[in-house]
């Protein structure tokens, strides 16, 4: 009998809370739908926010830094991704009224655009869906053609808008690679005097990128593309989970949607666990890619060594080692994507669906408060609308479930690039990281290469006990002094790795100064001419006038006939008419042999007519008499000549003389070519003498033999 009185209790309880929650179920849905929204925008918060990653693996000075991906960015989702996006995103995004913010903000208001078609679509699609079958099963044509026509009406913005979206994000991937491009080619090839010759000092003086070129182009075209498109990936799901589920806990109650919350958070979860680090496999796969690239640009660099040494072989077995290396990253990718594939389909089209069919049906199988209850075709037209909302919202949860993916691959390509600008900025700062060889580790040269050396300019060259030391850390000359004042040629002679190029490269300012003082001009009054000449793309006219541009060649009141003449001194004005006239274009370095490259550098320095001049094995392709010709034009336009040259021809050119020994010493002194080339012929005729000593000793023995047989 008590038990009997206590359920009846508890079903006047029950009774009571149904009746309570009937009253207040318009207030009840709207704090669960407000929950929801909020619970949406947390999660995603959540999900895209800084979450813990990997210590990075930067490294420093030393051996065994020399391959890039020792030297591999931390790529995750984490704090340190956000930082280097949000720097990257103050480059692409300069300020609210840039061009690019103006494409963001059209880009948001079609997304929001398409949305409001979306939800359209959806209520039209249970009410036209039942209007169309009605139609078809009373026969009645006219208002069949006329569903239809009211449907494809639908199509005219839909299409418009979507088309328009493609439209705006390719325009804002190409806006964010033109600034970045921009930002990055700037800092590349800026010639400032203090942090300038990026460009050189990337590639020779650091190790932390050994395929720049890759990383400027690809890498950056890649970036900006899934930059462009993240967005639309993240803000245009996230609003459609939040509309679409709103309309349709208005339509089956919001009771259902927290249910439907519930079961996709939890699949949700597996799958986010089950989810395999994609950023980390983009930014491997540019690596790797870069690399193979690097490995064939080589073999395009070094074609003839290579062709001479037949060393065919060799780089067959260098470019299969990388390709496989590529191929086998690529396949581990699309085992880890082949089965990470199934899974997501299995949770977010089959289970997510298998879910929302349940949920669209508890308007028909269970009587919610407040809501009438409809007959044959409203029920249909109410599933129809329902099911299509679901499919909506479940796609949109999809593509934010999806667009973790595209972003820890955008952190990869962010990693890139950041990698790119870090390196960059340390190198104008003087930050290198380079592998040094073992000797560097030594107290004395660690404490050379500790140092820090002064740059003074100034109209002579003086060198004040200043190290000659290679980017590896090579100690070549541990002080170097010596000094040349302007019209005092200076011959440069020594074995070769002793350092005449070193010094060079010191004066161009393109390696540091560990020590010591340098007196020097600036850059700009220096050109060097090499023993392979660097011939730029463009015109006859663009070879000697280079860097300069024809527009800069006018404003300087330069003119064809002055080139011309220029030509004739090195004896190439017939060259002019032989190619075509100024303005014909060719590869020259194909279409010149080697001693007409030459002169075209000569020519070259004859146009320019810097204070100093470093020549390099300049002349070795060229006549003798042509030599001396260039040499006394070169000393008439007031130009002072640093040489290295093995050629006893050009010692009656210079007046001053620094020689290494090739061990870490060398003497500087004045030199007087007539005595060193009378001193150079008594030496080779001495050679020649006792060249002659074995064949006269053999000779004499021989006429011993004869008397002594003649004797006897």
């Amino acid at each position: 009998m008590s038990s009997s009185k206590a359920q009846l209790v508890a079903k006047e309880q029950l009774a009571r809370l149904a009746k309570a929650y009937s009253n207040n179920r318009p207030a009840i849905q709207h704090v669960l739908t407000g929950g929801f929204v909020a619970y949406v925008l947390l999660t995603t918060y959540q999900g895209l926010a800084a979450r813990p990653g990997g210590k990075s693996s930067r490294g420093g000075k030393g051996k065994g830094k020399g391959k890039e991906s020792d030297t591999a960015p931390r790529v995750a989702v984490d704090a340190v991704f956000y930082q280097r996006l949000s720097r990257i995103l103050r480059i692409v995004i300069p300020s609210l009224k840039s061009r690019e913010a103006i494409l963001l903000i059209m880009h948001s208001s079609l997304l929001v655009f398409r949305t409001a078609i979306s939800l359209y679509v959806a209520s039209l699609d249970g009410k036209q869906f039942y209007r169309i079958v009605a139609s078809i099963v009373r026969a009645q044509p006219l208002a069949f053609f006329l569903n239809i026509l009211r449907w494809l009406l639908v199509a005219v913005p839909a299409t418009w808008c979507n088309s328009w979206l493609s439209f705006v994000e390719s325009r804002l991937s190409s806006a964010y690679r033109t600034r970045l491009t921009d930002e990055v080619v700037r800092s590349y090839l800026d010639d400032g005097e203090g942090g300038g010759k990026v460009y050189y000092k990337i590639s020779n003086l650091d190790d932390r990128i050994k395929n720049p070129d890759q990383m400027i182009t690809n890498d950056i075209q890649r970036f900006s593309a899934h930059l462009a498109a993240i967005y639309a990936n993240i803000a245009k799901p996230v609003l459609d989970v939040i509309l679409y589920n709103y309309q349709l806990s208005q339509n089956v109650g919001a009771e259902g949607l927290v249910l439907l919350t519930v079961l996709v958070q939890t699949s949700a979860a597996l799958l986010r666990k089950l989810t395999p680090p994609f950023g980390q496999y983009t930014a491997l796969s540019a690596s790797l890619a870069g690399s193979l690239r690097h490995t064939h640009s080589r073999l395009s660099e070094h074609a003839e060594e290579i062709a001479f040494f037949r060393g065919e072989e060799t780089e067959k077995m260098l470019l299969e080692r990388e390709y496989a290396g590529v191929v086998m990253h690529e396949r581990r990718v699309l085992r880890g994507r082949w089965w990470h594939g199934i899974v997501e389909e299995g949770i977010v089209k089959w289970l997510w669906g298998s879910f929302g069919l349940c949920i669209c049906a508890i308007p028909v199988f269970f009587k919610l408060p407040g809501v009438s209850v409809a007959d044959l075709g409203g029920r249909t037209e109410g599933f129809v609308t329902n099911r299509r909302l679901l499919l909506s919202a479940s796609d949109a949860l999809g593509r934010v479930m999806y667009s973790y993916k595209d972003l820890s691959e955008l952190a990869g390509y962010t990693a890139r690039v950041s990698l790119l600008l870090d390196t960059m900025a340390d190198v104008r700062r003087g930050k290198l990281e380079k592998a040094l060889v073992s000797s560097a580790d030594t107290e004395e040269n660690a404490r050379i290469l500790r140092g820090k050396g002064q740059v003074i300019e100034s109209d002579e060259i003086r060198f004040e006990g200043v190290p000659i030391v290679t980017p590896n850390g090579d100690i070549l000359v541990k002080s170097l002094s010596f000094h040349v004042k302007p019209g005092e040629h200076l011959l440069i002679v020594g074995p070769n790795g002793c350092g005449k190029s070193s010094l060079f490269r010191i004066l161009g300012g393109l390696w540091p100064v560990y020590g010591g003082t340098v007196h020097k001009p600036p850059a700009s009054q220096f050109i060097l001419i090499p023993q392979r000449p660097y011939l730029p793309l463009g015109t006859l006219r663009d070879q000697v006038i280079y860097p300069h541009s024809k527009l800069d060649m006018e404003a300087l009141g330069r003119t064809d006939e002055e080139l011309l003449s220029v030509l004739s001194v090195v004896q190439m004005d017939h060259v002019v008419e032989r190619e075509g006239g100024w303005d014909a274009a060719k590869e020259w370095r194909d279409a010149l042999s080697g001693g007409d490259k030459q002169k075209i550098a000569w020519a070259r320095l004859f146009y320019h007519r810097p204070k100093y001049a470093v020549l390099d094995e300049a002349t070795s392709l060229v006549p003798t008499e042509m030599e001396g010709r260039m040499m006394d034009y070169a000393t008439e336009l007031g130009i002072t000549l640093l040489t290295v040259s093995h050629r006893p021809s050009l010692w009656r050119y210079h007046s001053m003389i620094l020689q290494y020994d090739g061990q870490g010493g060398y003497v500087f002194t004045e030199l007087d070519a007539e005595k060193r080339l009378a001193l150079q012929e008594e030496k080779q005729a001495l050679e020649t003498k006792l060249l002659e000593v074995p064949a006269m000793r053999a000779k004499l023995a021989e006429l011993k033999a004869v008397v002594d047989a003649q004797a006897l």
